[in-house]
């Protein structure tokens, strides 16, 4: 059985791979379709974020980068794809999905969406978290694969704060102001 696993991927996250690498283990092949979508600016091309997951996946080899353009569910008929697979982070996320579920079910009834719970670490992670720490100069060694990190880093000009840590100054505590005596 096939299935697709689409998102924008801009950046992958380690959030992505744990749902990758779980598909992989119960689907025959796994495609993280990346979307190219001309509503948003991306931080990397397609072609960058496709060697990205690439890279990040080899390790896999049912699973496979491609990307796509126009209704997820003509990409997944023209794969011959039966499943959609979709993470979720918080039940905020449930609400967008669920609508998207069943409005590809409108558009395709021989395509399933299956969601797939990220991991506890991950349940916080968006690519848009990374991209918004990175941006500021905050260490995303944690939230991506190191060789996304490094790119990410080269993208806002900055080194690895790991090798480069972030000093503060210390604040003195305020003096405390004596009470006035009552005569």
């Amino acid at each position: 059985m096939i299935a697709i696993y689409p998102g924008s991927f801009d950046p992958i996250t380690l959030g992505h791979l744990d749902i990758i690498q779980r598909a992989s283990r119960l689907y025959d092949q796994v495609i993280v379709a990346v979307l190219r979508n001309p509503n948003k600016t991306p931080l990397f091309t397609v072609q960058q974020r496709l060697e990205l997951i690439r890279v990040s996946t080899r390790h896999l080899p049912n699973v496979e980068a491609d990307s796509f353009d126009g209704l997820t569910v003509n990409y997944a008929q023209k794969r011959q794809a039966q499943v959609l697979l979709r993470g979720l982070r918080a039940v905020s996320d449930f609400e967008i999905e669920l609508q998207m579920a069943h409005t590809n079910k409108t558009l395709s009834t021989q395509i399933e969406t299956v969601f797939l719970a990220t991991s506890n670490e991950y349940s916080f992670l968006s690519s848009s978290v990374v991209k918004e720490i990175a941006r500021f100069g905050g260490s995303v060694d944690h939230l991506v694969p190191p060789h996304v990190a490094l790119e990410i880093y080269q993208c806002y000009n900055h080194n690895s704060p790991m090798l480069n840590p972030i000093t503060t100054e210390a604040i003195p505590p305020l003096k405390t102001i004596p009470k006035e005596r009552e005569p």
